[in-house]
């Protein structure tokens, strides 16, 4: 099991410098509606408010993948460990792989502090999908039409098209690595998103990266494929800095976490709150960072019109 972790992800790395080797995973979920035309379920209990979906472009996949499935193996013989629910074996959480919705605190701190150390081998990227504003266009929609009904996988391959048709790093090749989503193969859909993304991006740049003939696409499930694993713990630094919590017990709103995407923000190389300022949404990066104060504090900024 541990050493098929770390020849998963060897098996597209050829480490030749013209190679670039991309993760993809989501966090929240796309659901909108209770059934294909039901009520709204967005901000209620178990139905995030965000979507989100993050690429993670790892230098030497092979080298990440042993790292962390080490690091795990070092935890799960440790006797501080010993007994812990999520380190027996048969939950099959931390004792299989790391997620950090499911991994302890102490677990969590070692994780991010082994990512961090990486240092600019890793570099992610995000795209945010609002999905009260995507409430907002989905039922003008069904207003206009009542025979429209809301796709949640179309909200999942419009975001793979905008998180691939931006100029990132370029590259010969690209071995993609994508988060299996469910039990059905949705492998046409996803080259169908990408071809998208191609055509968009040679027609804003005026050039090709190579089409279909570059990407090398491959579906796989995070529980082996460790470098997803790295994929998650980003997202969920991004998640609990957007997603508003309330506390277990009194059911009050708790403050929104930064530190966590603080600790990752030199790796983070670019965020696209999709449906935040003008029209095309705000882009955050080095030159605009990330902040409570910018995303969140009131007046700050004119909300885009739905």
């Amino acid at each position: 099991m541990e050493e098929d972790l770390v020849t998963n992800s060897a098996s597209s790395a050829d480490n030749n410098s013209d190679t670039l080797h991309i993760f993809v995973d989501e966090a929240g979920d796309p659901t909108l509606f209770k059934g294909r035309r039901g009520k709204p379920l967005v901000d209620s209990p178990g139905c995030s408010r965000y979507f989100i979906l993050g690429k993670l472009e790892v230098t030497d996949p092979v080298i990440l993948a042993h790292k962390l499935t080490t690091l795990r193996m070092e935890m799960l013989n440790d006797p501080y460990f010993a007994g812990v629910e999520s380190f027996r074996p048969e939950r099959k959480k931390t004792a299989h792989a790391f997620h950090a919705k499911d991994d302890l605190p102490e677990v969590r701190y070692r994780v991010f502090n082994l990512l961090r150390a990486e240092g600019t081998a890793l570099r992610f990227h995000a795209v945010i999908c609002d999905k009260n504003a995507l409430l907002r266009r989905e039922e003008a929609k069904r207003a206009a039409d009542q025979t429209y009904r809301y796709q949640p996988n179309a909200l999942y391959d419009s975001l793979v098209r905008s998180l691939f048709s931006k100029f990132h790093r370029l590259a010969d090749r690209y071995e993609l690595c994508v988060a299996r989503r469910g039990h059905k193969d949705r492998n046409q859909a996803l080259t169908l998103a990408l071809e998208h993304a191609e055509r968009d991006f040679e027609a804003t740049y005026g050039f090709s990266r190579g089409g279909s003939d570059v990407w090398r696409i491959r579906v796989s499930d995070p529980r082996t494929e460790a470098c997803l694993q790295a994929v998650d713990y980003f997202l969920w630094a991004l998640q609990r800095f957007y997603e508003q919590r309330t506390h277990p017990q009194t059911g009050e709103p708790m403050p929104r976490e930064d530190r966590y995407l603080n600790l990752l923000w030199s790796q983070m190389a670019e965020i696209h709150d999709l449906d935040f300022g003008p029209e095309r949404g705000t882009y955050f990066n080095k030159q605009r960072p990330l902040t409570l104060e910018e995303r969140f504090e009131s007046g700050k900024r004119k909300k885009k019109k739905p």
